[in-house]
Order: structure tokens, then sequence, then C-alpha cells
């Protein structure tokens, strides 16, 4: 799952929690803070890559990557 490990890798410091809940036909919803930010079944594809890492910062704003000084 790229989208989980973008996400993890870099922002792994400011991640209190994530949730993996599958759904029928591999349909799948990212929320952040109750909101969501993108939806398989909406777009009726997987998020290309380094989406959702732009689509996490949108909503959380520009903060440092884990690692970064």
């Amino acid at each position: 799952m790229s989208a989980t490990s973008d996400l993890l890798s870099n922002y792994q410091h400011v991640i209190e929690s994530l949730t993996l809940t599958p759904g029928s036909s591999g349909v799948y919803d990212v929320t952040v803070d109750g909101d969501l930010i993108y939806s398989k079944d909406e777009t009726g594809r997987h998020a290309e890559p380094g989406e959702m890492l732009e689509l996490f910062t949108a909503i959380v704003g520009d903060i440092r990557r884990y690692g970064e000084e």
C-alpha cells in the first residue's frame, strides 16, 4: 500500500493513528481529522504516487517531513 507507506515515511511524527479498513471491491476512503481527502469510490482509481502526500499536506499545512531539520 503505497499511500500508507508514503504517509508514515514522511509524517510518522505527527500521525497519532492510522486505521486501514478494507471495503468491498477494493474501495477505500482516506480521511484526516474526519475530513475526506480521497475516495477510490468517487475517483474510480487508486491514488497516483505522491498524490496522497499532496492531499495530506494541503489539509495539515506545510509541516516538516520526518527526518528533516
